[in-house]
């Protein structure tokens, strides 16, 4: 699969599972829990578009959120918790903690969340960048197991930052849960058309 090109859906139930989960990876992030999820659906579900997959796969998340279940709650964490770091390119600091911190699931990063990282660190300076790896840091204490996660849309860092204070000081962990849900990568391929990323569109 080229770039974040997209195959046909028709496709996805007999794929051989390297290029599934690669395909899965690029609508969301990496997570053997969520591979779970959507190969689940894809089987159980007729899947006609990608938007009919991330919706089944949103209800899903929506689903575990509103259980009661202890392993339910690990596994939403699991999949909320992939998303990488808004600012992980920033410069770090020369503290290894900040370094470490920063950069893991470096490596996962796939081309759209390149893009929404891109946009916030095109104009940034290195205090702003510090201050968003501590916002980083506080959100994560004060709500185990997610990471940040909103729709950039543009945005630069200042306005990214005044949201996550917000979002900190509310201190609402179900509240956020649900923001996490409905903000994470899936509402920028929403927004972008995912049909333009099919491989096999018509002309």
């Amino acid at each position: 699969m080229d770039g974040t090109m997209l195959p046909d859906i028709s496709t996805l139930p007999n794929m051989p599972l390297v290029d599934r989960n690669q395909t899965l990876d690029t609508l969301f992030e990496p997570s053997e829990h969520l591979h779970s999820i959507a190969e689940s659906l894809l089987l159980q579900k007729s899947c006609t578009s990608y938007q009919a997959l991330i919706d089944f796969v949103r209800a899903r998340l929506i689903a575990l959120a509103s259980s009661n279940d202890p392993g339910d709650r690990t596994i939403l964490l699991d999949i909320l918790g992939s998303h990488p770091r808004l600012g992980e390119k920033a410069p770090a600091s020369n503290s290894a903690g900040d370094e470490a911190f920063q950069g893991e699931g470096q490596r996962h990063l796939n081309e759209l969340s390149k893009a929404e990282q891109a946009n916030i660190n095109r104009a940034g300076q290195k205090e702003s960048a510090e201050q968003l790896i501590a916002l980083n840091r506080e959100y994560e204490e004060k709500f185990p197991g997610l990471r940040y996660v909103t729709f950039v849309n543009g945005r630069g860092r200042d306005a990214i930052m005044e949201d996550m204070r917000r979002r900190i000081d509310q201190g609402d962990l179900e509240l956020e849960i649900l923001e996490t849900i409905q903000s994470a990568k899936i509402a920028v391929l929403e927004a972008s058309g995912i049909e333009a990323m099919y491989e096999d569109r018509p002309e």
